[in-house]
């Protein structure tokens, strides 16, 4: 028992999504699919924004940056889930799903932040109009842009260290797609309920504080429209903010389902954590793209200087 206790695990398996070959073939195009779209979608928000001139103002840089955590965040886990759909089996080292583990936590963290952030930005343009370009300098920006990346990394630490440190001696098999902490500490050999307390403490003070300081700039952004006068006002003035509301609705509700509470069979959490960590990151491009006026307006223009491009070059 003695040498038991002192053998620590140095792979985990993957149960998966499916232990039937066919069903694993079909996440396989689906994730793949979704992987090479979210890739496409993001990389064109951030081209359209690049070499639109009319698109260089804090907003858009925002959400430049919103795509970059986008395209981060799937690559995490959707590149090492796609080889794992086509092996018998889905092994993973320690050191590996630990990393995993830090990655997921610090660009979950950081796009936490910089939806808040993004929010906080809204509040600005809508209650400060005559201010915005005076409070959002490039500067600013930048150091928020920074800070939301190194709020992220700092919970990233705070979530992964006390991890790694837990007696994992056996069983090894994760019954999930990716190294995710509560179908972690199902293996731990010793009682880790106060690893989970602290757990659900830190994240629950990350979610909260950023739905606090969402709900406090929701509330005078509100109240402002209220006070415009003209239908036409208010409709614009809220329309800007639309899009930021679908996507929070998005990641703080899977967020607080999943990981502020106890550990319990994750297994009926699986398909919320797909949507969580693969659909969301495909949806933001579009949801931003179709509600955006000035997005659509680069794209094309961006579609006609190619088309314009390969003519030239044709002839």
């Amino acid at each position: 028992m003695a040498v038991k206790n002192e053998t620590r695990v140095t792979e985990f398996i993957f149960l998966g999504l499916s232990s039937n070959r066919d069903v694993q073939m079909v996440f396989f195009v689906f994730f793949l699919l979704m992987y090479l779209l979210t890739i496409t979608g993001n990389l064109l928000i951030l081209t359209t924004i690049y070499v639109n001139s009319q698109l260089h103002s804090p907003m858009y840089f925002f959400l430049s940056n919103l795509s970059i955590i986008d395209l981060c965040f799937s690559t995490v886990t959707i590149p090492r889930s796609l080889v794992n759909f086509l092996l018998p089996s889905k092994p993973i080292t320690f050191r590996d799903c630990m990393a995993q583990l830090f990655f997921l936590h610090f660009i979950g963290g950081a796009e936490c932040f910089h939806l808040t952030l993004m929010a906080y930005d809204r509040y600005v343009a809508i209650c400060k109009p005559l201010h915005y370009t005076t409070i959002m300098s490039r500067s600013v920006c930048l150091l928020l842009v920074i800070s939301t990346w190194a709020l992220g990394l700092i919970h990233a630490f705070s979530q992964v260290f006390p991890t790694i440190y837990l007696p994992f001696c056996g069983p090894n098999k994760i019954d999930h797609f990716f190294c995710e902490t509560h179908a972690l500490y199902l293996l731990v050999c010793s009682n880790s309920l106060i690893t989970e307390i602290v757990d659900m403490l830190n994240t629950g003070v990350l979610i909260l504080s950023c739905f606090l300081v969402i709900a406090i700039s929701y509330t005078f952004i509100i109240s402002t429209v209220f006070k415009i006068h003209s239908a036409e006002g208010r409709w614009k003035a809220f329309s800007t903010c639309s899009s930021h509301l679908l996507v929070l609705s998005f990641l703080f509700g899977s967020s607080v389902f999943i990981y502020v509470r106890p550990s319990v069979t994750f297994a009926a959490d699986k398909p919320l954590s797909v949507f969580y960590t693969i659909v969301t990151p495909f949806l933001n491009p579009f949801i931003y793209t179709l509600r955006n006026k000035e997005v659509k307006k680069g794209m094309k223009k961006l579609g006609s200087r190619n088309i314009s491009v390969f003519r030239i070059h044709r002839n």
